[in-house]
């Protein structure tokens, strides 16, 4: 079944290197197509986990901004650890599990836990868990998980 949706990134002459550190990085991924155009790469489309992605090789350069991350469904600390180091070397580590990555493209790297306490039907231990990730760059679940029990502010 072919996607309906299909994030495009647009790229200033880097389509090629950014799909291969993504993919790099991802256990389940693959360069799907590398078009050329005179010689050169123009557009590139890989997979992630089951997700196409289409990157091309665009200008004049487009920065991304925050305003579209791609979010990660982490199970567990030690995917947060690993895809956290990874996708930030180059980059820049910003606040409550989010990084822009060495070509500007933004994450959030968040691990499945998070979500489910901060869903909790008690807005207290909610609101725990929503300061003590405000004070986090990287998402420590452990920290949070103190939080939720009131066992420690983080």
């Amino acid at each position: 079944m072919q996607q309906k949706i299909t994030p495009f990134l647009m790229f200033n002459g880097k389509s090629e290197e950014a799909a291969n550190f993504y993919v790099s990085i991802f256990k389940n991924s693959k360069i799907k197509t590398v078009k050329h155009l005179g010689g050169a790469v123009k557009s590139v489309t890989f997979e992630i986990e089951g997700q196409d992605f289409f990157a091309l090789d665009g200008g004049p350069p487009c920065d991304f901004t925050m305003a579209i991350s791609l979010f990660v469904d982490c199970k567990g600390q030690q995917e947060v650890d690993e895809l956290w180091e990874k996708l930030s070397a180059g980059g820049e580590k910003l606040p409550c599990g989010w990084l822009r990555d060495k070509y500007g493209l933004c994450w959030q790297i968040i691990p499945s836990e998070l979500g489910q306490l901060m869903g909790d039907m008690d807005a207290e231990k909610s609101g725990r868990v929503m300061q003590a990730m405000m004070k986090m760059q990287k998402i420590d679940i452990e920290t949070i998980k103190r939080a939720y029990d009131g066992k420690s502010a983080a």
